[in-house]
């Protein structure tokens, strides 16, 4: 910027700030956070220190003001480690209680629970009969990572019980580093001339996951209780209550955070939040948010789980850090679906802890919601301080000069035709580059499947070198590569090719989920994977199935099952799963129950159950060798409705399907 262009732009920026100052203390309006303010403030300081005759008397800033790996062996939870849904305003937090309340009987009363939500990384402790037996990672919930050795270095970790001590119990909590242990580590670091780490959450996860466990104990971790996941019986009866748990942590020699609260109102949660809001930059240990729960266990479970998230718990979330900056361009990346995703790229900006320089725009929508050009000055945050994105555009401080984005007529990476379509719900478009062959797609859609198959070994670098020298066009080829193909490159030893090669070779019989989630089916994540493989069993029969096939399915609609129907029917798609069982991959067929009481039975569920939410029924059901669909129809056997039923239950009626109560559908299964 020389300094024809740096005066205009500080007579923008002085323009911009006396606006807001303006707004936030004679309007009482403010425009945007102090976040904000604070950013294009240090712009304009920076640009008055480099043009230092640029500087004014009536400066408005004189005035007084008024964000598993393979290293260690899998661990399958028990109990699965749930996500929180999230409020980022008390209307939205009001919102949830509304929806707790329609869940519950009329006039049901009941207290909530609020704690930190602490910016770490979460762990599940097991003690057996007193003894610590596992600490693992959350992983994606369902599976994660034993670090046993490495929490046993935790000093606020107790490895043996204090008696009287429960049979079992399971622990469910946050480890992390204090911030002024972040401090003295980034020096060491900076003397062995080593990058710092951006911020407590990285630096706790990187001390957790380290192989060797006095690195850990070295790192000064600390770790805070929050929930039990598993209590055996002997002790359930002290437990009534998330705030009884909360006390029986803190006699079993955990810590337990001394900010939580008991409020009899949402009023009173509220209070919480903003008390705690003003400790929060003193407060020792990151936090992002206010977590708040029914209190009563039994109201919990009677709440139950909807996907990831709890009914009974929400984490409110304080305002995301926000900084401004200029998009300097955009630019469009090519994904392994061969969709094209717009990536602003923008002067590099700190925002919570870490340096930013680019972010990704999702879509046309996105950037027209905005009204974002190329050269526009905008408002960054990292959501949950983790994932860089724009949310504002200060189009005061355009100068003319800024660009419009149009999305290439061409595919950048392989000059293919372009193709527009409606995203699934029909809520956006996107646009996809439609050559099969598209280099970006296919390295994508290579790095996708060797992350599914846990294949740690081969990373995109080495896939971009096996392509490089023509030894795999696809990820099929991976099964075929000897060692011989590899040490002979070089820069790959022959220990190298041999730990590349075993490691592919262990992965030869994937679960069938992670099989299908490798894929890349458009629109079957890990959830659905799940799900088709529990419905079809086996790999030979998920690709002889049809689209209709995929109704009795739950959670796969319409959109879903077209893309299913659609890859198995393709002919690329056969040959490249062809290819695959010839190089000797051969998925394991997904464990079913055999002689459960429920076994061959289709079941529906529908209305809110009086104590069981539909993912506990939806358990109990598979566990007994039943199937779950979404839908009623002549091969459903039973619909078990509850309160607020809808045309399930008309349609169960009209086809003459037994219907069942909860109590009926307990008493069957017993």
């Amino acid at each position: 910027m020389d300094k024809t262009e740096a005066k205009s732009r500080i007579q923008k920026l002085r323009g911009e700030i006396s606006d807001l100052r303006y707004r936030y203390h004679v309007k009482n309006d403010p425009d945007v956070t102090d976040e904000v303010y604070d950013s294009l403030t240090r712009e304009l300081r920076a640009l008055e220190a480099k043009y230092p005759d640029l500087r004014v008397t009536d400066d408005p800033l004189a005035r007084v003001a008024g964000a598993p790996l393979p290293k260690f062996q899998k661990v399958t939870h028990s109990v699965r480690m749930l996500s929180l849904s999230d409020a980022f305003s008390y209307e939205e937090l009001e919102s949830w209680d509304e929806r707790v309340k329609k869940l519950l009987p009329a006039n049901t009363s009941y207290e909530y629970f609020a704690e930190l939500k602490l910016d770490g990384l979460a762990l599940t402790l097991r003690y057996e009969d007193g003894v610590l037996v596992t600490g693992a990672t959350r992983g994606d919930g369902f599976i994660g990572e034993n670090v046993t050795q490495n929490v046993r270095m935790i000093a606020d970790i107790p490895l043996t019980l204090p008696k009287p001590f429960p049979k079992l119990i399971e622990v469910r909590g946050e480890a992390v580093m204090a911030r002024a242990t972040l401090a003295s580590l980034n020096r060491q670091q900076e003397k062995l001339g080593l990058p710092p780490f951006a911020n407590t959450r990285n630096a706790t996860a990187g001390s957790i996951r380290q192989l060797d466990p006095a690195l850990t104990k070295a790192r000064r971790i600390n770790f805070f209780a929050y929930d039990i996941a598993e209590l055996s019986a002997d002790f359930s009866k002290r437990t009534a209550k998330h705030s009884d748990e909360h006390r029986l942590l803190s006699s079993l020699g955990f810590s337990v955070s001394e900010h939580e609260h008991i409020c009899k109102t949402l009023g009173e949660v509220e209070t919480f939040i903003e008390n705690f809001k003003k400790l929060r930059d003193a407060f020792p240990f990151g936090t992002d948010g206010i977590v708040i729960s029914v209190n009563d266990l039994a109201l919990q479970k009677r709440l139950g789980v909807v996907g990831k998230a709890p009914r009974y718990m929400a984490a409110f979330k304080y305002p995301a850090e926000k900084a401004t900056t200029r998009v300097t361009d955009i630019t469009v990346q090519v994904g392994r679906t061969g969709v094209l995703t717009p990536l602003a790229h923008f002067e590099p900006t700190l925002v919570a802890g870490s340096r930013v320089s680019k972010a990704t725009l999702h879509n046309m929508d996105q950037i027209e919601r905005l009204g974002l050009r190329i050269g526009d000055t905008v408002v960054i945050q990292k959501a949950g301080d983790v994932i860089p994105e724009v949310v504002e555009v200060l189009v005061k401080l355009r100068t003319g000069k800024e660009k419009k984005f149009t999305m290439p007529a061409r595919c950048p990476e392989c000059g293919g035709d372009i193709e527009k379509r409606e995203n699934l719900g029909g809520e956006s478009v996107a646009y996809y580059c439609v050559n099969k062959n598209c280099p970006a797609k296919n390295i994508r859609n290579m790095v996708h499947f060797v992350n599914a198959f846990e294949i740690y070994t081969v990373g995109p670098k080495i896939l971009e070198r096996l392509k490089d020298e023509g030894l795999v066009t696809d990820a099929a080829d991976l099964f075929a590569l000897t060692e011989a193909d590899l040490s002979g490159l070089e820069r790959f030893g022959e220990k190298s090719a041999q730990n590349i090669i075993a490691s592919i070779e262990s992965k030869k019989k994937p679960s069938l989920d992670r099989f299908i989630m490798s894929l890349g089916i458009i629109h079957v994540g890990e959830e659905t994977a799940r799900d088709l493989a529990a419905h079809f069993g086996t790999i030979e029969k998920l690709s002889r199935a049809k689209a209709s096939d995929f109704d009795e399915i739950e959670n796969i609609g319409p959109a879903v099952s077209t893309s299913l129907a659609a890859y198995f029917s393709d002919p690329t798609s056969q040959k490249f799963l062809k290819k695959l069982f010839g190089n000797g991959v051969k998925p394991k067929p997904f464990a079913k129950v055999k002689g459960g009481t429920l076994s061959g039975k289709t079941f529906v569920l529908t209305g809110t159950l009086p104590t069981l939410s539909r993912e506990d029924a939806k358990k109990m059901i598979l566990a007994q060798g039943g199937k779950v669909a979404s839908a009623v129809s002549k091969k459903t056997d039973f619909v078990v409705a509850g309160e607020s039923a809808g045309s399930k239950l008309a349609d169960a009626k009209k086809l003459g399907i037994p219907v069942l109560s909860e109590a009926e559908f307990q008493k069957m299964i017993s």
